[in-house]
Formats: structure tokens, C-alpha cells, sequence
């Protein structure tokens, strides 16, 4: 009998992890989470970034045609819903679509994206544009 239990005592024991063989997995995956979170944060915020300069850009096309076809900049963003194809399109580091700004006079015009506060520190594009 006490040859069957050592047979039993020494499978078990082959069978399942130690608690020092979980531990240095789940230090593992804890050391690789710290090294590639801040890498995925930042490529997210560029992200944003980009397609908060590029919105801000196709908004800035959108002004200049209007202004070739009324000869006059006009500076109320929700005016240009329609030449955006039906809304404007939502800043992601503002999360709204009233994210951009345009300043204009009678022969000029520059449009920017909001900095908001999902983008981190970054300084917008701005595109003048001139009659």
C-alpha cells in the first residue's frame, strides 16, 4: 500500500504549478504590462492628434471653398455642417464637434483644432488660408 501512495504523492506534485512558478509568470506579465502601456497611451494620443489636425484641415477646405464661392470668409462653424456631409466631424481630443475654431476677417481665415484634454500636451495645426 505505501508504494501505491508514493506513486500518487509524486504524480500530484508533477501535475501542478509551485507558488514561486505563478508568481514569476505574474511578475513577468506585470513587468511587460509597465513597459508597453506607456508606448500604447502615447500612440493613442497621437492618434488623436492626427485626426484632430486632419478634420481641422478638411474643415479649413470646406471654409476656402465657401469663401471662393460668397467672396467672404465665414467664421460660424456649424454653417459648414452641410459642406461636411451633413455634421461636423467630432474632435477626439475634445470629444464634441464644436472642437475647432475659425478666425477670420473680410480676406483671410486660419481654422485649428481645440487642444481639449485626451490628446496630452500638443500644440494644433493651424491652416490660413487667403483670397
Amino acid at each position: 500500500m505505501s508504494d501505491i501512495m508514493k506513486s500518487r504523492r509524486s504524480t500530484r506534485k508533477t501535475k501542478a504549478f509551485t507558488l514561486i512558478e505563478l508568481l514569476v509568470v505574474v511578475l513577468i506579465l506585470g513587468v511587460l504590462t509597465g513597459i508597453s502601456l506607456p508606448a500604447y497611451i502615447s500612440s493613442v494620443q497621437t492618434s488623436r492628434q492626427n485626426s484632430a489636425n486632419a478634420n481641422a484641415r478638411a474643415l479649413a477646405t470646406a471654409v476656402q471653398a465657401r469663401a471662393i464661392a460668397t467672396g467672404s470668409y465665414d467664421t460660424t462653424l456649424a454653417d459648414y455642417a452641410t459642406d461636411m456631409g451633413g455634421s461636423l466631424p467630432t474632435n477626439p481630443c475634445t470629444g464634441t464637434a464644436t472642437g475647432y475654431s475659425i478666425v477670420g476677417t473680410s480676406n483671410s481665415a486660419t481654422v485649428s483644432a481645440s487642444v481639449g484634454s485626451n490628446c496630452g500636451s500638443w500644440t494644433p495645426a493651424t491652416f490660413s488660408m487667403n483670397r
